[in-house]
């Protein structure tokens, strides 16, 4: 990424904590504060009592999260090898609506480990930050968690993969869905492995390696295990290809061995989407990073040989059919090279994954210096970020614990060393459209330029939740590709909706190249917008697709938002005109009798599927992930649009200038005119800070109406990629190197007012 500056050439990279919209339980620059209270003063033992039995919660008087407080909780200790009745720091698992209905910031389940195993308290935390780059994965942070006033020590605090979880992520929540764990827990001399061998079509073959989480669905389960042993030729029906190689590469780059490539080929779940397919979601990761050594074929005991472990670990073992049945696709087994690749060099042959450990641990250094319940010593914590640490702890804190630097710098030089990685891979460049200014239900071409390729594939959709659909792309004159055999590569799709989502990849007979490197966890996206008959004096203005405490309704609640302006000098009547979010279903709401909007006034309306309530409230949400809205006239003609793709939460989009300009992410100026200030200092005057274009695809200006002394750039993660001090009022950016998706501008002035603006990197 470039940045040039008016004056100003100097450029600063630094990582660090921080992001820029309200924190929230798993804000990585925030450590929660827990406090359980009990009525009995034998708290400890009544739990490893209903641990040793029946498995069940006991109530809490009360919980205490960050300063709120629920009473009546479900409380009781959780884990195989980290629990220990005659040890004070066990792993909890709290559930907020075990008696009665409640919820913290939108969770019900809270998951505390006791970091028995780590002495650099990182592992667990530090994985899914990297995890979840690439396929989608738990949040995870830091808690200090006290019981009945006394501090029992800081844990990774984790979030549950639970029915919110995979509704979340997969918009779904009432399909399979399975924990592969052995209910009865894993360890030495067990041979219920949720390895997905086919066992043959018995059910109760697998209930001791399989935890069924849904009301049904063992059949299902045994036909994913069947189809991967003898019908791979359909495996791409049933299961997730890409988020399996995802998993399947980051366990092993991550040497994350009590996973489904070690010795209990476990700690994952499969969710069966509504488009019939498993999703493999990793969990458990406080092993990873080689505290772990067994691979099912033997054990990696050393240093060297946690480094040099084969990246094809398991390729020709069937008793790991993922993985074999997977990489015998010559396919697949290039795709997952590509995957392989692209986390070695995004996160460890440039050592980004040690900056980031070593300002989790200086977040967490007092707590753990606190904490006198920990496994490990204070001195243990500081040296294992980079040190190997013998012993400590004791119990399931014990053995030898490899340091993280050790074994990630010689693994990456080991890796990349290889034949496999040492292959050419294929490029992808310079993608365009054949027109810019798509509209839907139009055939659209893309083109890219691929060098050392033998063969090219498009993926897309235009469903977030659906499946990429993947054709070939040719070289050969005939697909609006310019001439044959000139490495320019060509298809046709219709945009059957606003937004299509597509990636390209490339691969020749060794490796195969993604673009966006990430897919198909991230993507590019194709924005286009129906033919209408003009905006005329009335226009949407504003809308907020995530509201979560900017404005309520008259009932009280936060919900999605449309605002109207009438730019003319007369009122109108909307009755009889159509509100919608679906081009096949224009007319899906329509406004009432009275639906009046004076000259240069607002109109809002609640997206909100409840039209019940007093006012005007739609039969329809809007979808924070993307979508269009319509607004329609009596004639079904499209009056005004808007295509978006993902909003964040108590952000708006609207038009600035207010009325006429283009769309942009703005503060919230809910039925008032929109404005582009965005500053978040309440004591001084609003400065303006203006960000063009957004979207982009590659450069950004960013003016302000005082020098801005500070500017930084963070991902979705929140993670801080480039700081700049300007010294100036305009500032030119360079994103063509930086990945699709959303980023956040963040600049102070030299009256230190924060001001901050969402990106869209297309």
């Amino acid at each position: 990424m470039k940045i040039s500056v008016i004056g100003i050439t100097s450029l600063f990279l630094v990582l660090q904590l921080g992001f820029l919209q309200a924190q929230d339980f798993y804000d990585i620059n925030t450590l929660e504060s827990i406090e359980i209270t009990f009525e009995e003063s034998n708290w400890d033992q009544l739990l490893d009592e209903a641990y040793a039995s029946t498995g069940d919660y006991i109530l809490a008087k009360a919980v205490t999260i960050n300063g709120i407080t629920f009473y009546s909780v479900g409380v009781k200790y959780k884990g195989n090898s980290t629990y220990r009745p005659n040890q004070t720091k066990n792993p909890f698992h709290l559930e907020l609506d075990t008696y009665k209905e409640q919820e913290y910031e939108g969770y019900t389940d809270i998951k505390l480990s006791n970091v028995a195993k780590d002495p650099s308290f990182l592992r667990e935390v530090l994985s899914y930050q990297i995890i979840r780059k690439y396929m989608d994965a738990p949040l995870s942070n830091y808690a200090n968690v006290f019981v009945n006033g006394n501090l029992i020590g800081l844990y990774s605090n984790s979030e549950s993969i639970s029915r919110k979880f995979v509704n979340n992520r997969f918009n779904s929540k009432n399909n399979t869905f399975v924990k592969c764990n052995p209910p009865a827990g894993a360890g030495p001399g067990s041979n219920d492995f949720p390895n997905l061998v086919y066992i043959g079509e018995d059910s109760t073959s697998y209930y001791d390696a399989y935890e069924l989480k849904s009301e049904s669905g063992w059949a299902e389960l045994i036909d994913l295990c069947d189809t991967l042993s003898n019908h791979t030729d359909v495996i791409d029906e049933i299961l997730d290809v890409d988020r399996a190689l995802w998993m399947l590469a980051l366990n092993n780059v991550l040497v994350n061995l009590d996973s489904y490539i070690g010795g209990f080929a476990q700690n994952y779940y499969l969710y069966r989407d509504d488009n019939g397919r498993f999703v493999p979601v990793i969990w458990d990761l406080n092993e990873s990073f080689g505290r772990f050594t067994m691979t099912g074929s033997g054990n990696v005991n050393s240093t060297a040989a946690k480094q040099q472990m084969s990246h094809l670990l398991h390729e020709n073992d069937s008793g790991f059919p993922l993985i074999m049945k997977l990489l015998g696709i010559p396919l697949y087994k290039r795709m997952y090279l590509a995957h392989y690749k692209t986390i070695l060099l995004e996160n460890f042959e440039d050592g980004s994954y040690f900056a980031t450990g070593q300002l989790y641990q200086d977040l967490i250094d007092e707590s753990v210096q606190l904490d006198n319940n920990k496994f490990f010593t204070y001195n243990n914590f500081v040296s294992n970020l980079t040190t190997d640490v013998a012993g400590g702890g004791g119990g399931p804190g014990g053995g030898s614990t490899v340091g993280i630097t050790n074994l990630m710098e010689g693994r990456t030089d080991f890796i990349l060393g290889l034949t496999d990685f040492l292959q050419v891979q294929p490029s992808i460049d310079d993608i365009e459209f054949s027109t810019s200014t798509p509209i839907m239900n139009e055939m659209i071409t893309i083109v890219a330029k691929v060098l050392d390729e033998e063969e090219v594939y498009l993926g897309y959709r235009s469903d977030e939740y659906g499946v990429f659909e993947r054709i070939q792309m040719f070289d050969d004159g005939m697909h609006n590709d310019g001439e044959a055999d000139d490495n320019i590569y060509g298809v046709e799709i219709l945009l059957e909706r606003a937004v299509t989502q597509f990636y390209i990849y490339a691969d020749n007979k060794n490796i195969g190249k993604f673009s966006p490197e990430r897919a198909e966890h991230e993507y590019h996206n194709i924005i286009a917008s129906s033919i209408n008959s003009g905006t005329g004096d009335i226009v949407i203005n504003e809308f907020m697709a995530s509201n979560d405490i900017t404005e309520a309704d008259q009932d009280e609640e936060f919900d999605d938002w449309i605002e109207f302006y009438n730019t003319g000098s007369s009122n109108l009547d909307l009755e009889g005109y159509f509100l919608s979010d679906d081009f096949e279903d224009l007319m899906k709401w329509s406004f009432p009798a009275g639906a009046i909007v004076e000259a240069d006034d607002y109109l809002v309306v609640w997206a909100d599927d409840d039209e019940e309530q007093e006012g005007y409230h739609t039969n329809f949400k809007l979808s924070a992930s993307g979508e269009s809205i319509f607004l329609v006239d009596a004639t079904g003609a499209i009056v005004d649009e808007v295509s978006y793709i993902d909003q964040t939460a108590d952000i708006s989009y609207g038009r600035f200038p207010n009325g006429t300009g283009d769309f942009q992410t703005m503060n919230p100026t809910f039925g008032a005119m929109n404005s582009d200030l965005t500053s978040t200092n309440e004591n001084t005057e609003l400065i303006l800070f203006n960000i063009f274009p957004n979207p982009t695809s590659d450069k950004i200006h960013c003016i302000a109406s005082e020098k801005i002394t500070s500017l930084s750039i963070y991902d979705a993660s929140g993670l801080n990629v480039f700081t700049s001090y300007p010294e100036s009022m305009e500032v030119e950016l360079d994103m063509e190197n930086l990945a699709v998706g959303m980023y956040i501008i963040s600049a102070v002035t030299e009256e230190t007012t924060s001001l901050s603006q969402i990106v869209i990197k297309q």
